[in-house]
């Protein structure tokens, strides 16, 4: 039985914090998973600079609702959930993912939460568990799924490391050259090819 787990931002859709970022007019809110790999740390750095900034949920969500899956991504998706079982495991959060989620035609997707003070200001947020990808990953492999993966990020190599096959997708060239044991590919027809051949 397989299974196949996929990023969300810069797999599937665009990076939520750099569409932010755009249109705040914030720069440094660009950084992510794929500049940082302590997630941890990025997350308390990106909500201390939204405190500075006075900006909040209702901000960020109005961004989203603007951002649409990046081209040929449904179509993937698509193909790929007649083929197999799909799951996004994803570091954004519940609060975030929904309009994506319904542009994608609503495929499960795994995340976090976060904590929102009544006035709309990010508190802090919660994590499902330690290592969430690739603890979910081991996860499924324990209840009989074989698994496959694919991410462009940092925070994504480790369930792609411990699957069956594993993939990157429109990864950096850094990270293309510390793992240049892992295929790398750019299109979605390339990726999906990749994965049916793994099935």
């Amino acid at each position: 039985m397989n299974l196949v787990c996929l990023d969300l931002e810069g797999v599937l859709v665009p990076e939520i914090w750099i569409a932010f970022a755009q249109a705040s007019g914030i720069p440094e809110l660009r950084r992510t998973t794929r500049d940082e790999p302590d997630y941890d740390k990025l997350m308390r750095w990106r909500l201390e600079v939204l405190r500075e900034h006075g900006l909040g949920l209702r901000e960020i969500q109005q961004v989203i609702r603007g951002i649409d899956p990046l081209p040929g991504a449904k179509e993937f998706l698509d193909q790929l959930r007649a083929l197999t079982q799909v799951i996004i495991l994803s570091d954004t959060f519940e609060q975030f993912a929904s309009p994506l989620m319904r542009k994608l035609g609503w495929p499960t997707i795994f995340c976090n939460t976060l904590e929102v003070a009544p006035d709309g200001t990010i508190a802090g947020y919660r994590m499902r568990c330690p290592q969430s990808k690739l603890t979910t990953v081991r996860a499924l492999q324990s209840i009989g799924y074989e698994t496959i993966a694919a991410g462009d990020s940092y925070n994504d190599l480790g369930m792609i490391q411990a699957g069956r096959a594993g993939f990157l997708f429109r990864s950096t060239p850094q990270i293309r050259a510390d793992h240049p044991e892992l295929p790398a590919y750019e299109e979605f027809d390339q990726l999906l090819a990749a994965i049916r051949a793994a099935l």
